[in-house]
This record gives C-alpha cells, sequence and structure tokens, in this order.
C-alpha cells in the first residue's frame, strides 16, 4: 500500500504527480472516501495540472462534468469527472453510459465507484482519500 500525506491545498500538484506516477499510465482512477474527504478538490488540482481553464465543480447533480485540455502534441483531450453519489444501482449508471466513460481512451476520475464495482475494469487506480486531523488527508493507493 503507497500513501502520501497532504497537510495543506499547497501539497495537492505534488499528490497529482505522485498520483500519476503510481497510476503508471492508467487513466482510470476511482476515487473512494468519505462526504467532505477531499474527492472533488483533488480533482480540481488533477484538472489544473494538465492545465484545464475552466472551473471545475463537483458533478453531483449533473454526474458528469467534462473539462478540456491540450496535450503535449497540442491535440485537444478530456477528463471526465463523475460523480456517482445519486445512483442507487449499477443499472442507473449504465443509463448513463459509464461503460463509454471507463472503456475510453479519455481521463476519468469517478467519485463514489462502489455501486459500478461488478463492471470496473481490473486495471483501474483506486484512491482512497481519509481525512487524518484538521485540514490534512491521506490519499491511499488501493
Amino acid at each position: 500500500m503507497h500513501e502520501f500525506i497532504v497537510s495543506t491545498k499547497n501539497d495537492l500538484p505534488d499528490a497529482v504527480l505522485w498520483v500519476l506516477a503510481q497510476a503508471k499510465g492508467q487513466r482510470k482512477i476511482m476515487l473512494y472516501g468519505e462526504m467532505g474527504a477531499g474527492k472533488t478538490t483533488f480533482t480540481k488540482a488533477f484538472c489544473q495540472h494538465f492545465g484545464v481553464d475552466t472551473t471545475t465543480s463537483s458533478p453531483t447533480f449533473s454526474l458528469v462534468n467534462e473539462y478540456f485540455f491540450k496535450n503535449t502534441e497540442g491535440g485537444r483531450e478530456v477528463i471526465h469527472h463523475l460523480d456517482l453519489y445519486r445512483l442507487k444501482n449499477l443499472e442507473e449508471a449504465m443509463d448513463i453510459g459509464i461503460e463509454d466513460y471507463l472503456y475510453d481512451d479519455s481521463y476519468c476520475l469517478i467519485e463514489w465507484p462502489q455501486i459500478i464495482e461488478p463492471i470496473m475494469p481490473e486495471d483501474v487506480l483506486k484512491i482512497n482519500i481519509e481525512l487524518i486531523e484538521d485540514s490534512m488527508r491521506k490519499i491511499v493507493i488501493l
């Protein structure tokens, strides 16, 4: 098990770099953690790392947000950010096209992924974000 301690929000860029190094090219990142642990905040830092210049926010009500950035070759890529908290079952996830997000080539960060575990690819990166004290967080690769 690998972990990274985030003492302040200023540590988030380093946390993103650490997660990307642990991912070894994997683009599907499952974010676990209790309400308020920092899943959306981590996603904001992730998007900033790639130069996303639009406002990032929680997709709790829209379910999916898309953020665009230019890759190193100058092409346009997308980061999908999903929040499955409001879904009641796997069928609802299938109805929003979850498989398209799980099996394309884009980055995809999914909050509250427990409901899709039966269809989740084996090679996803699973991260748990824990509140450890005050504003400190522990990011653990599961």
